[in-house]
């Protein structure tokens, strides 16, 4: 990669330098193989961290592949999304993930919708701290200020705690498999309105006209 570019770490797999694989899990461990790289029959181990590579030619830890989404054409680092939340004096943690739109590809939509809703997008569970209550108007005046609008989450989930993995790394795999379907969702649910600058709750009818692209 070009200097100021971020890139993937990987390591080429050698008599020495082994990958074991998953236990029981044969599907997830070729998912981690990358084959054929450089030349025919050459193995590399995909690690999923993003480098980013200075003028210097020193290599710092930018991000985890799991950890971005893409949205109208733009990679958005889910971390850099939380962070900005953070600091917001009423969300005591954040959990940022992209979504798919139901119903994305079917013919009823345009060419048109397809270009501004491609790939995933953003939302975000959401802990408030203790006494506080959601502020969508700051909210959004706040996401205005420090991120671009591909970047911002389009909805909100608030939860009363955050769930992590075994390693303490935040659970996304379950809140995208639920997405936002208020008839899935216990949680209360935020659509963010653009025009009138605040995130509305998410109801029924509401849903039903995101996922037809209205």
């Amino acid at each position: 990669v070009a200097p100021g570019e971020a890139g993937i770490l990987v390591a080429p797999l050698t008599a020495v330098n082994r990958f074991l694989g998953y236990a029981g899990d044969q599907v997830q461990s070729e998912k981690k193989l990358l084959r054929n790289v450089l030349k025919v029959g050459d193995v590399y181990f995909n690690t999923g961290d993003l480098l980013l590579l200075d003028r210097r030619g020193f290599l710092y830890f930018h991000d985890c592949i799991g950890d971005t989404f893409r949205w109208k054409g733009e990679n958005v680092s889910t971390t850099e999304v939380s962070d900005v939340l953070d600091l917001l004096d009423f969300i005591q943690e954040a959990n940022v993930y992209g979504v798919t739109i139901p119903g994305l590809w079917t013919p009823a939509v345009s060419q048109q919708q397809l270009l501004r809703r491609e790939g995933r997008a953003g939302m975000a569970a959401v802990v408030l701290k203790q006494d506080q209550q959601l502020d969508g108007k700051r909210l959004y005046q706040h996401l205005v200020k420090s991120l671009p609008a591909y970047a911002w989450p389009w909805l909100l989930r608030i939860q009363s705690s955050l769930d992590v993995t075994e390693t303490f790394k935040q659970q996304k795999t379950k809140l995208v498999q639920e997405a936002f379907n208020p008839d899935l969702v216990g949680d209360p649910l935020y659509f963010l309105h653009a025009p009138q600058g605040d995130y509305v709750p998410l109801e029924a009818s509401l849903y039903r006209g995101i996922v037809s692209g209205e």
